[in-house]
């Protein structure tokens, strides 16, 4: 079933849709850390971050101008390399999304819980939440993709009004108190007569750089459902990068207010929502709690309306059973979406809700398909690729289609390379020691890497005879 012209995401819609799967909770509750290991230069860190994930953007927007089917890195994969590869990185791609929407809603979850008081720990408590969070998601979605962009746009709105609050509370705060604080003496805050910053080596810059970076990371997923929306050969490639943009400026924006107004406060707040800390008046702190979780609730809508459509795209590309693309009246892909839902809850649940664990494949998949996205771009513009037929003859340009792919790629190594893997394969104790394996997350990216494709590859191949 095609969905109306008239349901379908317009360019500003789109945007909004990026700047939701971009913004969720890490704004909210983590800059005190990117602060923290960087000190002063934590702005320029976040400046840095922020031209890293428009580098990459400009990457998949340019694919999206050449392949507007739905599936994102899955689609340009596909019409790139060929079926194989294709299929690999779509299996990849949907299980990564699927998970990744699970993480997200254990933090919305988990947030909720500890700001109204509640055991955050408490595994009862969380798959409750859990089940009726993922219920009242079904709901909006069940009621069609009008009510869905409502919601999305609504949720994208409430999340920047919030941020956009925090910047003009500052701003407001700075001039009527006289507060000030010269930002290098972030570098000297003491606890226990302890310096919090540490002395900031390249290691440790390149570190905050990388922290600072997964703020921005989302945008590889907005073209899952580019056939839910109007021209994405032409607005995708506008609108990603608009969204970064955006959210750049807001991000430093609430990074320099907190740093100027009270960044001991941020670093060493106990709360969940760390950017509430600096502030005193309650009636704000409470508005700005109420944002962080229209954010991570909006985020979580967002991952609802992507990672049913990568599995509905590899159907529709007869990769998988023609059955997963049945939409209801409301064109929603009812089947695929149930599948991703019992992935998200199930998944998270197998692992007690340990996001460490979990966050492993998404990222890893990920950072996949930061390099065969440009790779595949590269021969776009070579007029090269396994699927021609759906490759369209774009306006080639040889500075988004080849120059800004390779930096991609030369990027993309160079965060591998400086990426944190004892954190994400070991078991680390509070002195940065490492102390074991972490076979949860080694078994995790061996059944997500080689046992589910294997497995959905079988499923494909029985279906087609």
């Amino acid at each position: 079933m095609n969905t109306k012209e008239s349901d379908k995401l317009g360019f500003w819609s789109i945007v909004l849709l990026a700047i939701n799967a971009i913004i969720g909770s890490g704004i909210f509750l983590t800059p005190g850390s990117v602060v923290q290991q960087a000190g002063s230069r934590a702005l320029l860190v976040y400046l840095i971050a922020a031209i890293f994930a428009a580098i990459l953007a400009i990457s998949f927007a340019a694919a999206a101008k050449y392949v507007t089917k739905s599936g994102a890195a899955y689609a340009y994969s596909k019409a790139a390399f060929g079926d194989k590869i294709g299929f690999y990185m779509g299996v990849l791609r949907y299980f990564s999304a699927s998970v990744a929407w699970g993480v997200m809603a254990v933090g919305v979850i988990r947030s909720t819980i500890s700001i109204f008081g509640g055991d955050s720990e408490n595994f009862a408590n969380v798959t409750i939440g859990f089940i009726i969070l993922m219920a009242v998601i079904t709901i909006i979605n069940l009621f069609g993709q009008k009510v869905l962009k409502w919601v999305m746009n609504l949720a994208t709105i409430g999340k920047l009004a919030a941020l956009v609050l925090i910047i003009i509370a500052g701003v407001i705060l700075l001039i009527t108190t006289g507060a000030s604080s010269n930002l290098n003496q972030v570098d000297s805050i003491t606890q226990n007569g302890q310096k919090i910053v540490p002395t900031l080596t390249t290691t440790g810059f390149v570190m905050a750089i990388v922290s600072a970076f997964y703020a921005f990371t989302g945008f590889e997923s907005v073209a899952s459902g580019s056939e839910d929306m109007k021209n994405p050969e032409k607005n995708l490639p506008r609108a990603i990068p608009l969204a970064i943009l955006v959210i750049a400026v807001i991000y430093i924006g609430v990074v320099a207010v907190a740093m100027v107004l009270n960044p001991k406060a941020l670093i060493t707040t106990k709360q969940v929502v760390a950017v509430a800390a600096f502030f005193q008046n309650e009636i704000l702190r409470d508005v700005i709690l109420v944002g962080a979780l229209v954010s991570m609730f909006g985020i979580n809508v967002a991952s609802s309306f992507n990672a049913p459509r990568i599995l509905e795209a590899m159907a529709r590309e007869n990769q998988m059973s023609k059955a997963l693309t049945k939409r209801t009246k409301n064109n929603f892909p009812i089947r695929t979406f149930f599948i991703s839902v019992i992935l998200a809850i199930l998944i998270p649940m197998a692992f007690e809700y340990n996001m460490t664990n979990l966050i492993t494949l998404s990222a890893m998949v990920r950072f996949l398909g930061f390099i065969v996205v440009p790779l595949a771009v590269i021969r776009f513009y070579q007029g090269k690729g396994a699927d021609k037929d759906n490759i369209l003859p774009a306006n080639k340009n040889v500075w988004t289609d080849v120059v800004v792919p390779i930096l991609s790629i030369i990027l993309v190594i160079f965060l591998l390379v400086e990426y944190n893997w004892k954190a994400q394969f070991g078991v680390v104790n509070a002195q940065g020691q490492f102390i074991g394996i972490n076979w949860y997350a080694i078994a995790m990216m061996i059944f997500g890497f080689v046992f589910l494709p294997l497995i959905m590859a079988w499923i494909s191949r029985r279906d087609r005879k």
